[in-house]
């Protein structure tokens, strides 16, 4: 019988980074904010009320809060399973919260290639010029309500 090596020192820590998860304060104001609104839109589905009333409230105007809502719903389709979310007073971010929030990030600043880069492998490629077109409408309206 062979006997397994244990993992390496380096190997131990790049399995504790892998393991810990981001926290909100990694992602840039944008994709945060982004973040907390797809919380607050996914506890208002499963309450069955419209969440745009109170996204208007806690992001500063309705257009903010319509677009992020639009973004949401291009995510959804977009995305290959059910968005996972945390809740919505906790600052550590799901895996798909921290890939949604540095696409977000990366569009905010107009860099299509991190943009991409955070979705390859992860949806079609014909699916990311939505999800693109989204994004900079959320950042324009985030922009606009400064």
């Amino acid at each position: 019988m062979s006997r397994q090596q244990p993992p390496s020192a380096i190997t131990q820590s790049i399995i504790a980074v892998l393991a810990t998860p981001p926290r909100v304060e990694a992602l840039g104001p944008i994709g945060g904010r982004f973040v907390h609104a797809l919380r607050l839109i996914a506890l208002h589905e499963r309450m069955g009320r419209d969440p745009v009333p109170e996204l208007a409230v806690r992001m500063g105007g309705v257009d903010v809060a319509a677009k992020a809502l639009i973004l949401a719903q291009a995510i959804s389709a977009s995305w290959p399973e059910n968005i996972a979310v945390s809740r919505f007073c906790c600052r550590l971010l799901s895996h798909d919260e921290a890939t949604i929030g540095a696409f977000v990030d990366a569009a905010a600043v107009g860099d299509r290639v991190s943009f991409e880069g955070a979705l390859n492998g992860l949806i079609r490629a014909d699916r990311m010029h939505r999800l693109w077109e989204g994004a900079m409408a959320l950042t324009a309206a985030e922009m606009r309500a400064l």
